[in-house]
């Protein structure tokens, strides 16, 4: 989700990246700088992005009728 809020007539995106719990601090740190790189290709100042990363259990997602937690039970953690 990208939502953004003006201040002052200066853009302030903030993006919510939902992931599974369990992702690690450094593949963090690259989805916060790719996210942050990406907006400022397009015009927004780096200090202007804002990142919030929401990490969920796999039993609080579901598709298809079934909870991931079932589904990709056979998949830990990304490192």
């Amino acid at each position: 989700m990208i939502s953004v809020f003006f201040f002052e007539e200066i853009e302030l995106p903030v993006v919510q990246v939902n992931v599974w719990s369990g992702i690690s601090l450094e593949n963090k740190k690259k989805v916060v700088e790719g996210i942050t790189r990406v907006l400022e290709e397009i015009g927004v100042p780096r200090e202007a992005v804002t990142v919030i990363i929401c990490e969920e259990p796999k039993e609080n997602w579901a598709s298809g009728g079934k909870l991931h937690s079932e589904r990709f039970a056979n998949m830990g953690p990304q490192p």
